[in-house]
């Protein structure tokens, strides 16, 4: 699946950090390179359910799925899992 991940500016302004595929596992291990600083703010990944889903020949309900967080001062990693159906998800911050 394919998935974006934006870091928020002021006035709903988003910028692009890092994107990617993932594995047949399901994950993405390489959206920011290593050396990309995690700084503190608003961040949204944007997975791109519809692809996902028509490349299997099924139809789903949510042409994207949006997940907006916080990143706090002093934290540098995140895992952010999206569980999916074709009619509905579930997410929630990992270890």
């Amino acid at each position: 699946m394919n998935v974006v991940l934006d870091r928020g500016g002021g006035s709903d302004q988003w910028q692009l950090v890092g994107h990617g595929e993932t594995d047949a596992d399901g994950r993405l291990r390489t959206l920011m390179s290593d050396e990309a600083p995690l700084t503190p703010g608003p961040y949204r990944l944007v997975f791109d359910t519809r692809k996902y889903f028509e490349r299997r020949g099924i139809r789903g309900f949510y042409p994207s799925v949006i997940i907006l967080f916080e990143v706090a001062q002093g934290e540098t990693h995140y895992h952010v899992p999206l569980l999916i159906s074709p009619f509905g998800y579930t997410t929630y911050r990992g270890s």
